[in-house]
């Protein structure tokens, strides 16, 4: 059994341990607030701007006039990896890293193998994740975490866009981790480029005609480089709001664990008191009894 000065000096220890798990369980709540509240708010704008879209698109004769619409063989791929930049919010950077490699490995196997395969990071964790895997990454946009707002994720999304329209990439996907709730995130893959539009053959059959001004054209090729920053965008608050909410969990399991671990400790060490109280009275006895013997 330990002595009852490593017990005591661990019990110290564990206790230091849980204070800062328990302010760090704090510091994320209060994020996660703000950043749950970002995140709902810009969830309906994004959905409704795409839907507008759609509906306009559905009434084109050719929607692949857009450049970001145009749908070419895919033989160079881009994979944007968001994680975080800071730890301790248990699996949620390896989950995801895990996923982008998993998409690597399946959808694009074929390119893998003869590397034409890029990563662009966001999030230093995430950055680690691929380095020990040897994953190709071209590019890291690391201190967008540090000011997250629409303009510092919409300097990434143009670099994206511009890469897409020089054709230095076919298609780029988004890996990120989806906000649920606080104790849930969803790893999430999403096809950023080309641009998706789905044709609504009930809006051609519509009884309406709706007059559009200026043209449907130029507002879908408005629209399209605008939908693609708030979908970036999205994605970025998507996860910045599930890290705070991971973090937030572990922290919580982390702080209950110690609370265990220090009742345990505690335990071990008034059973070792005891103990040894027992033996010096013990001592005590024999040595009176010798004395008077």
């Amino acid at each position: 059994m330990a002595n009852l000065k490593e017990i005591r000096t661990r019990i110290a220890s564990v206790k230091t341990t849980r204070q800062v798990t328990s302010a760090m369980k704090m510091v994320s709540a209060a994020k996660l607030k703000k950043a749950q509240d970002a995140i709902f708010r810009i969830r309906p704008y994004a959905e409704k701007l795409h839907a507008i879209l759609d509906s306009l698109s559905s009434s084109l004769k050719n929607t692949e006039e857009s450049v970001f619409t145009q749908h070419r063989t895919p033989n160079r791929i881009l994979i944007v990896l968001i994680s975080s930049n800071r730890g301790l919010c248990g699996a949620f950077n390896a989950n995801i890293a895990k996923t982008a490699v998993d998409l690597a490995n399946t959808k694009y196997k074929e390119q893998l193998i003869s590397g034409d395969i890029d990563f662009l990071v966001v999030g230093k964790q995430g950055e680690k994740q691929l380095r020990l895997r040897r994953m190709n990454i071209v590019a890291q946009a690391n201190e967008v975490f540090d000011n997250l707002d629409f303009e510092t994720s919409t300097m990434v999304s143009n670099n994206l866009m511009a890469d897409y329209a020089d054709k230095r990439y076919d298609r780029i996907e988004l890996v990120y981790n989806q906000f649920k709730n606080a104790a849930m995130q969803i790893s999430v893959t999403e096809q950023f480029l080309p641009v998706e539009l789905k044709q609504n053959d009930e809006e051609k059959d519509s009884v309406y005609n709706f007059i559009y001004e200026p043209s449907k054209e130029k507002i879908v090729e408005e629209l399209i480089p605008r939908s693609l920053k708030i979908q970036f965008y999205k994605a970025l608050a998507d996860s910045f709001a599930a890290e705070h909410g991971a973090r937030m969990t572990s922290m919580h399991k982390a702080t209950d664990n110690a609370t265990d671990l220090i009742k345990e400790l505690t335990l071990t060490f008034n059973k070792a008191r005891q103990s040894a109280i027992t033996n010096e009275i013990l001592e005590v006895t024999n040595g009176a009894e010798a004395l008077n013997g």
